[in-house]
C-alpha cells in the first residue's frame, strides 16, 4: 500500500502600480507535469488583463509560459488553481524529464557558490558521516542545516546568497536549500535546486510564498529529494514544479515592465489537502 494525498493549491500574485505602467514581460514557472511520485489532476493558469500564455519547456524540461501585457494598467495579476495527487516514494524521484547528465549539476552559480566556511562546514559533516560520500552524507547534511540555520523571514531576500545565509545562521526555505547544494556540490555530488509548494501538517494551509527543496544525485540510486527547511526528504506533502540550478532558475513569475513608477506585490498560497486517498 502507498500512501498519497490529492492536494489542492491556489497561489495567486497581484502587482500594482504607482502610476499605469506601458507593459509588462513576464516569466512563469508555476505549472508541475506529471512523474512518478505526483499526477496532476488538474491545473488552471490565468493571467489578468487579457494577456495570451505562450507555453513551452525550457532547457531543463520544466514547463513554462510567457506572456506580455501591454497598455496602461495600474494592477496585474496572476493566478493558480489545480489539484494533485502525490505518493510518498521516500524521497526518491523518478519518472521526471532528464536532459543532462548529473554532472551538470555540480555547476557553481553566483547564488551558490562556496566561500570558506562552507567549504569547512562541508568538510566538517563530511568527517562527521564516517567520509561517506552518498546517503549518510546527505541525510547527515540535512539535518545540520536544518539544525544549524535558523527559519527567519526577515533578514534575508530573494536575492540573498548561500555565502550570505551561512554568515548570517537565518534565512527562509531559499535561503537552506542554496546552502544544502553550495555545501554538498563542494564534495563532488550533484545537486539542483526544486521549487514547488509544501502541505504543512500543523494546520496552516495559507502561505506567503511556495516552497523551495533540493535534489541530490546518488550512484546506482538516482535522484533523491531533500527538504532542509523541514529536516526531511520530500514526501507526499511536496508537489514538484521546476528544477534548475539555483532560485533564478525556478523564479514562479520573473520579467520587466515599463513605466508604472514605484511597485508592490501581494502573494497569497494557499495548499490543502483535497481527498486523502490509499492506492495500491
Amino acid at each position: 500500500m502507498m500512501a498519497g494525498m490529492r492536494l489542492r493549491i491556489r497561489h495567486g500574485t497581484v502587482y500594482r502600480y504607482a502610476s499605469p505602467t506601458k507593459g509588462v514581460i513576464q516569466t512563469l514557472h508555476l505549472t508541475p507535469r506529471n512523474h512518478a511520485s505526483q499526477y496532476v489532476a488538474y491545473w488552471r493558469l490565468d493571467v489578468s488583463e487579457n494577456a495570451k500564455l505562450y507555453m513551452h519547456e525550457d532547457a531543463f524540461g520544466n514547463i513554462t509560459h510567457n506572456f506580455t501585457a501591454e497598455g496602461a494598467f495600474t494592477e496585474l495579476g496572476v493566478h493558480v488553481d489545480g489539484e494533485v495527487e502525490t505518493h510518498d516514494t521516500d524521497g526518491l524521484v523518478s519518472g521526471t524529464i532528464e536532459r543532462f547528465p548529473p554532472s551538470l549539476y555540480l555547476r557553481e552559480t553566483p547564488l551558490t557558490h562556496p566561500d570558506a566556511a562552507i567549504l569547512a562546514f562541508a568538510q566538517e559533516v563530511m568527517s562527521a558521516a564516517g567520509g561517506d560520500g552518498g546517503l549518510k552524507l546527505l541525510h547527515a547534511m540535512l539535518g545540520r542545516v536544518n539544525g544549524d540555520i535558523v527559519f527567519d523571514t526577515d533578514p534575508t531576500h530573494t536575492t540573498t546568497t548561500a555565502v550570505e545565509a551561512f554568515a548570517l545562521k537565518r534565512g527562509v526555505c531559499q535561503d537552506l536549500t542554496h546552502i544544502f547544494i553550495s555545501a554538498v556540490r563542494s564534495l563532488g555530488v550533484p545537486a539542483r535546486y526544486v521549487g514547488g509548494y509544501f502541505h504543512r501538517m500543523d494546520g496552516i494551509i495559507d502561505q506567503d510564498a511556495g516552497h523551495a527543496w533540493a535534489e541530490a544525485y546518488v550512484p546506482d540510486l538516482g535522484w533523491v529529494a531533500f527538504d532542509a527547511a523541514n529536516g526531511i526528504s520530500a514526501t507526499d506533502a511536496h508537489v514538484r514544479v521546476a528544477v534548475g540550478l539555483d532560485y533564478l532558475g525556478v523564479t514562479p513569475i520573473r520579467g520587466t515592465r515599463y513605466g508604472g513608477g514605484s511597485e508592490t506585490m501581494d502573494v497569497k498560497v494557499r495548499v490543502d489537502q483535497a481527498k486523502r486517498q490509499m492506492q495500491n
